[in-house]
Parts: C-alpha cells; sequence; structure tokens
C-alpha cells in the first residue's frame, strides 16, 4: 500500500488541494491498517485493551473512582473493519483525563518567563510558572478546528501550563503512545461530537467516548515511524512546489514584460508566435492566464496588437466630432460632475503614441452617471431583467433602466471600478456609474476593453468603503485610436481572449482527470 502512494505521489500531490488530501490519505491508512503490515508475532491490542477496562471496572468498584466504565464501541460507531490484531476502545479507556489540574490565567495576570502556556490550538504565550512536567496529548476543548487533518490534538513534553481551552490527556502507555494517539484523533472528523450552536465545544464526556482504533503497540510504533517518514515527504513536495510555482511566476512575469517592449504590432507577431510555441508549459496556472490576458489589454490600449492603417481618419478628427456634439448638447456650460481639466503633460503620457492616435482625458469622451436605488428587499425576483451594482449582477427585477447595451461602472465596493456591459434590457443601481459616450465615434466594445485595462480604481476615495466617482475618474489619461483602428483592435482582442479562455478551459479539464486519477487512487488504497 506504501508502494501504491509513493509511486503516484506526483499524481495524487498535482490534484487540486493534492498535498493536503494527501496528508488526509496517509492518515487514514495509517488508522485503518493499511500503511505498514501487521506482524502475527504482535501482542493483540485486545488484550491490553481488556486488561485496561478490567483494572477501570474493578477501581471503580472500590469507590477509587468516579467515573463510570464506558461502553464498547458498538458496531454501529465502527465506521470500517479493522485488521486482526487491532481493537477498538474508547479515549476514556485508554487516557486518563488530567482536566482538573489545569488552569487559566488572564493575560494581565501571567508573568512572563520560559514555560510554554498552552491553549486549543498551541503555545499562546510563556510564563514564569508551570503545572505540568511530563509527556501527554493535548485536545482543543473550544476554540480550535475540529476537521480531518486539523491540529485538533498534538504532544507536549516538559514543564508547560495549560489552560482550560485544551483538554489534558495522559495516555496509557501499555496500550496506546503518544504519537499514535494523535495520529488517530487527527485523522478522524471530531466535528461530530461538538456541542453548542454559538461556542463549539468538545466536553469532556464527548471527549471520552470517541472511539479509537487500536493495533498492537509494536504495531502503533511501526506506524508512527511511517507517518512520519511519507509527512517529511509531503513537506518536501511542498517546498518544491511553493519554489516551482515561484520560479513558474517569475518566468511568465518576464517574458510578458519582455512581450510589451515590442515596437509594433508587426513585432508583436514574431513575438506572439514564439511565445505560442511553449503555451503548454507556459500558461498552467489561472493566474498566468490572467496575467496573459492583462498583458494583450496592455498591449491593445497602447497600439501595438493590429497595424495602423494610414489610410484611416485621425482621432483628432472624431475628438472634435465628440467636441461638437457635447457642446450642441450641453452648451459651454460645465455640469456640476465635469472638472475643469488641465493640459495633458509629458510625464502623464506612458508610451509613444503611435500614428493617427491621440492622448485624451476621460472626460474628453465619456460622461458618467450614477443608477437608480434599488435594494434587494425590493426586486422582483420572479423578473428576468438584470440588476446591475458595484460588481456585476446582483440579482434580477421585472422592471429596466436602461434600454440597450450599456457599459456600467462599479462605484462603491471592494470592485469599484468593475467593468461591465449589459444586455439590451437591464436596471442598473446607484452602485454602479452608467457610462454614456458618442457611439458614432467610439466603438462600445473597444471602450469596454479600454476601460478594463485601466485602474480606475486608483481614484477610490481612502475610506473603509471604497468609491468612484465621475469627478475622480474623468481626469485620467488615455490613448484613442482612430475609429477603424478601435474596430481592428477589438476583433483582433476577441480573437486572443477566446483563446485564453480555451486555455483555462484546458487547465480545467486536466486538473478534473487529475483529480478523478485522485480520487481512483484513492479508493484503491483504502478499499
Amino acid at each position: 500500500m506504501t508502494a501504491l502512494l509513493t509511486d503516484n505521489l506526483s499524481l495524487l500531490a498535482g490534484a487540486p488541494n493534492g498535498i493536503k488530501k494527501l496528508r488526509e490519505l496517509i492518515l487514514e491508512l495509517a488508522v485503518r491498517g493499511k500503511l505498514v503490515p501487521q506482524d502475527p508475532s504482535d501482542e493483540p491490542a485486545s488484550e491490553l485493551l481488556n486488561l485496561l477496562i478490567t483494572e477501570a471496572r474493578d477501581t471503580t468498584g472500590r469507590g477509587k473512582a468516579k467515573r463510570q466504565a464506558l461502553p464498547e464501541v458498538c458496531e454501529s460507531e465502527q465506521p470500517y473493519i479493522l485488521p486482526n490484531g487491532w481493537a477498538w476502545g474508547r479515549l476514556g479507556d485508554v487516557t486518563a483525563i488530567l482536566d482538573s489540574l489545569r488552569r487559566p490565567v488572564t493575560k494581565q495576570d501571567r508573568k512572563p518567563g520560559p514555560y510554554p502556556y498552552y491553549g486549543a490550538s498551541g503555545v499562546v504565550d510563556y510564563v514564569s510558572a508551570y503545572i505540568f512536567d511530563e509527556p501527554l496529548v493535548l485536545v482543543g476543548e473550544d476554540g480550535a478546528k475540529w476537521g480531518v487533518g486539523e491540529r485538533t490534538a498534538f504532544s507536549i513534553t516538559g514543564k508547560t501550563w495549560v489552560n482550560n481551552h485544551a483538554h489534558v490527556l495522559r495516555p496509557k502507555r501499555d496500550a496506546v503512545c503518544d504519537d499514535y494517539l494523535v495520529i488517530s484523533l487527527t485523522a478522524q472528523d471530531l466535528s461530530q461530537f461538538i456541542t453548542g450552536m454559538t461556542v463549539p465545544k468538545l466536553n469532556q464526556a464527548r471527549l471520552t467516548s470517541i472511539g479509537i482504533p487500536l493495533p498492537p503497540l509494536a504495531e502503533q510504533h511501526r506506524i508512527v515511524a511511517k507517518v512520519d517518514e511519507l509527512m517529511a515527504l509531503c513537506d518536501r513536495l511542498e517546498a518544491q512546489q511553493a519554489d516551482a510555482e515561484s520560479a513558474h511566476a517569475l518566468l511568465v512575469q518576464a517574458l510578458l514584460h519582455s512581450l510589451t517592449q515590442v515596437a509594433d504590432a508587426e513585432d508583436f507577431a514574431a513575438s506572439w508566435q514564439r511565445l505560442a510555441e511553449h503555451f503548454h508549459t507556459l500558461f498552467t496556472t489561472e493566474s498566468s492566464i490572467d496575467a496573459l490576458k492583462q498583458t494583450l489589454l496592455q498591449l491593445a490600449v497602447m497600439g501595438k496588437l493590429v497595424p495602423q492603417d494610414p489610410n484611416d481618419e485621425p482621432a483628432s478628427e472624431l475628438l472634435q466630432r465628440i467636441a461638437v456634439e457635447r457642446l450642441d448638447r450641453e452648451g459651454s456650460r460645465r455640469s456640476k460632475s465635469q472638472v475643469e481639466l488641465r493640459e495633458i503633460d509629458g510625464s502623464e503620457k506612458k508610451f509613444e503614441l503611435p500614428a493617427g492616435w491621440e492622448w485624451v482625458r476621460l472626460q474628453q469622451i465619456v460622461s458618467v452617471s450614477s443608477g437608480d436605488g434599488l435594494v434587494s428587499a425590493k426586486m422582483n425576483t420572479e423578473g428576468s431583467v438584470p440588476v446591475y451594482g458595484g460588481n456585476g449582477v446582483t440579482g434580477h427585477h421585472d422592471r429596466q433602466n436602461v434600454e440597450k447595451e450599456t457599459l456600467v461602472i462599479g462605484r462603491v465596493g471592494y470592485y469599484c471600478g468593475s467593468i461591465h456591459l449589459t444586455p439590451a434590457s437591464a436596471w442598473v443601481t446607484d452602485n454602479a456609474l452608467i457610462v454614456r459616450f458618442s457611439e458614432r465615434n467610439i466603438d462600445k466594445s473597444f471602450l469596454f476593453w479600454l476601460l478594463k485595462g485601466t485602474n480606475l480604481k486608483e481614484q477610490e476615495n481612502a475610506t473603509a468603503q471604497p468609491v468612484i466617482s465621475g469627478r475622480k475618474i474623468y481626469p485620467i489619461v488615455l490613448a484613442i485610436p482612430p475609429l477603424a483602428e478601435q474596430r481592428r483592435i477589438v476583433a483582433k482582442l476577441n480573437q486572443l481572449m477566446v483563446l485564453c479562455d480555451q486555455l483555462k478551459t484546458r487547465l480545467t479539464q486536466a486538473r478534473r482527470l487529475n483529480e478523478q486519477l485522485a480520487t481512483a487512487l484513492v479508493e484503491q488504497a483504502v478499499a
């Protein structure tokens, strides 16, 4: 069984959350008796367990202990069949509970010192005195995590102080060793024993009732050694994986940066071709594909994605028409939301403009206004009209306040500055800004990508609730190409974004296949 694990480590570790699941699998195999071979010469666990139970009952009978004898672990409580020589016992059978000796000390009353002060999940302080001076096992009582693989139980040794958030167990070492007990408890989902909703708690009665699969003592030591060996291997895999991911991210970053340094569309086409030959090794994570998308947007708004055509009407002409349209519509009086724009200086021009392009401030080509208030309670959820808020669709309604495809910008919240394109019928709330522009002179899809490639959130107010407004974003400097080139850019971007989406789909399919193979291996391992 161990060979099945080690021979397929790369497959198991490469699945989503693979190393975490691999650790859980190791623990499960350990407590099912499938990690190391059984030795028929080992003294059966049942003999030692029966001896402990008999001693406990005799002691109770003599009035020297108040604890009632625990019932045997019945068949319905046994989640799997144990190997020969193993036995089911209860935690209260194989440990002495020392909770009465622990003492909490408030932070202000603790005196600093060399002795670890333990809580539910580990050391929380160091103090000048100690209560215990022996090897023990602690189990979180409250304020802990009780799921499979969590650090619910852990060993301590030496001079220590334990507060009342952790149960204190002294293993009966004739029947169970400390490290195996920790493995057994960590391999279980202990949340089934938790009581209380407001303050979840593993009380002592539930604690002592927990079933423990007990191998012979000699086998316990073999299990502990094998678990330690395999967990160390997981640690190395995790470190290697982190190093590989870091190196991969740096490589992708460097190559994409080099792509942004191309001189023009022709240079981009040649560089893109070289990059495309290595897509299968470069873009193997969602973050790397997202970085590729962002790079393509950057190239698009710099005029490096498609070639310029000297026959195109220059952008200066369409900007003049937009200015005339606005003058006819609004007159010479500036609206309250608009700002007085200063001249664009050299420091704001981030790259050399291609022929026919022009620098503009956002206010020169768009105007924005808030949508209409609509809280969730007022939405008619039976309606089919999507409602757009600060981060896209937030619900549905039976009325609309826009009647054509509309660009909206998230105005409030963490996702303020996010760009969305509504369908022909939609409701835009006051958590978003409606974008209006000259559709005869600016291609809607180009403006969508242009705004996508611009960090509007940089202009948010520095408050607990991020907010942007027209006055904040209007001064942003952008580069505008001729209308015909805008359309060529959109066509090229759409083509490349489809490719990126295909890469993501293949990545998802590969992960799903990997997960299915890993699941099949796990099922084979625990069968």
